[in-house]
């Protein structure tokens, strides 16, 4: 089992974007030096309190300059938002710089004011989506590019720079709606989920089956799951350490709850899970897959969640919610990777 560990950026009053930026650079340089397989940036727009990254790709090509093995790949690009030849361009020339290292990660993104400041209905983002999806998989494929969709109408064309990896970068899809589990599997795509957005861990099982009998014959299932994070030398320590930055989360799902209701009907059963999400106390995330605790517990913990979903990687999320203080979020990752994926993997 790989494992990774994933950041959406959160910004404290407390710290400047900057300082963020510092720290999670630092952070990708630790998870390559120590032995995690990859890290994984967040796309998300116009809400400071949950996410300071608008471009994951360039920060990507940031920490591609400051590491040698590490996988670095994006969770999510929201494809609806973007002209997809130019995520192709974009992702192409970070594979490049990385030496092959680029895992595109992809999503069609589920807040409506998004899509309105960038003049995309919401109503067709699954569409785009899928038509993105397939223009970017073509670019890099093709020595000229003819595509006559829906939304993209290219004649001949030459798309460069061309990925190192082939045929391309690994294609991961974000299953946050039970459609969408169905939808991967029929492409042929790894997947990414969590027991947060799915509800509860039976539901989660449930929609990775659905996955799996919907690959085509001889392609073989690959699933990524992230959990919440923090090792600490007890669980009273992993609780004092990060339950203020679980809960300051989940109170900005409330904030966010206009946002959340605005969603149409094709986004219901997300529109279902987020407001679950903004009541979860810290004993409802250990409920869900939380791993927070001592190495003992937590090797007891992931062992259970491998059992559980039979997982390919184990994603980490260390400091969901921001507040954690940088230096304990070390200590948590140095922790895990030292005396917890060694008896994992």
């Amino acid at each position: 089992m790989r494992f990774g560990f994933m950041d959406h950026l959160p910004c404290a009053e407390w710290q400047s974007e900057g300082q963020r930026y510092s720290d999670i650079l630092a952070q990708i340089e630790l998870g390559d030096r120590i032995g995690f397989d990859a890290a994984w940036l967040a796309e998300i727009h116009f809400f400071p309190n949950v996410s300071r990254i608008a471009s994951p790709l360039t920060i990507l090509a940031a920490a591609a300059q400051r590491t040698q093995r590490i996988r670095l790949g994006t969770a999510v690009t929201l494809l609806p938002l973007h002209n997809p030849l130019k995520i192709a361009e974009d992702a192409a020339t970070v594979d490049i710089l990385s030496g092959g290292r680029l895992e595109l990660g992809v999503g069609r993104g589920a807040a409506p004011s998004m899509f309105a400041a960038y003049n995309v209905p919401i109503e067709e983002s699954r569409e785009r989506f899928e038509e993105s999806l397939a223009v970017i998989r073509q670019a890099w494929t093709s020595e000229r590019l003819t595509f006559q969709g829906k939304y993209v109408h290219v004649q001949d064309l030459q798309v460069f720079p061309r990925p190192v990896q082939k045929p391309h970068p690994p294609l991961r899809i974000a299953a946050n709606s039970p459609e969408t589990y169905t939808i991967a599997g029929h492409l042929g795509l790894p997947i990414f989920a969590t027991p947060l957005i799915a509800g509860s861990m039976d539901k989660l099982r449930q929609y990775i089956a659905t996955h799996r009998e919907s690959l085509p014959a001889g392609v073989k299932q690959d699933v990524a799951v992230a959990f919440p994070v923090h090792a600490a030398a007890s669980r009273a320590q992993a609780r004092r350490e990060c339950e203020a930055s679980l809960q300051h989360f989940f109170s900005f799902l409330e904030q966010r709850r206009p946002d959340i209701q605005a969603l149409p009907e094709s986004y219901q059963s997300l529109q279902g899970a987020l407001d679950r999400l903004a009541k979860l106390k810290y004993e409802d995330v250990e409920d869900l897959g939380g791993v927070f605790g001592d190495p003992d517990h937590c090797v007891e913990r992931v062992r259970e969640l491998q059992r559980e979903f039979q997982m390919n990687e184990f994603i980490c999320y260390f400091n969901q919610g921001g507040l954690v203080e940088p230096a304990a979020v070390r200590r948590s990752m140095e922790l895990f990777a030292h005396e917890v994926i060694p008896r994992c993997r």
